[in-house]
């Protein structure tokens, strides 16, 4: 089966967009943890952080900047909001596409449980 980021970015499988240029698409997560539950996917494919090399440093940067882009618009950079990388399945990684979660709208505690 193909990356399931990789079809919702491809218009295959429906989403939620919140954001989309030629790098990024940003959409909700279909079982959010937070009232705004968001994940920001490159487009092209990199199946882990462990697999990102030195020329992804700009996208990783674009991919935060886009999420605090996107907390500000939700109407929580006052508030504050989480921004989350995953990796490895300690982590809960399931999705093996790189991926930013963007949480708001609720207290977050640490560390997280």
């Amino acid at each position: 089966m193909a990356c399931l980021f990789c079809e919702i970015v491809a218009g295959r499988i429906p989403s939620k967009k919140a954001f989309e240029d030629d790098e990024l698409y940003a959409f909700h997560d279909i079982a959010p943890q937070a009232p705004t539950h968001i994940l920001v996917v490159p487009k092209r494919h990199i199946t882990s952080p462990n697999d990102l090399a030195a020329g992804d440093d700009a996208l990783i940067g674009r991919m935060v900047r886009t999420a605090k882009e996107l907390a500000r618009e939700a109407g929580l950079a006052e508030r504050g909001y989480r921004l989350n990388f995953n990796c490895g399945p300690d982590a809960g990684y399931s999705v093996f596409h790189v991926h930013l979660h963007l949480l708001g709208g609720r207290s977050f505690h640490w560390p997280p449980g």
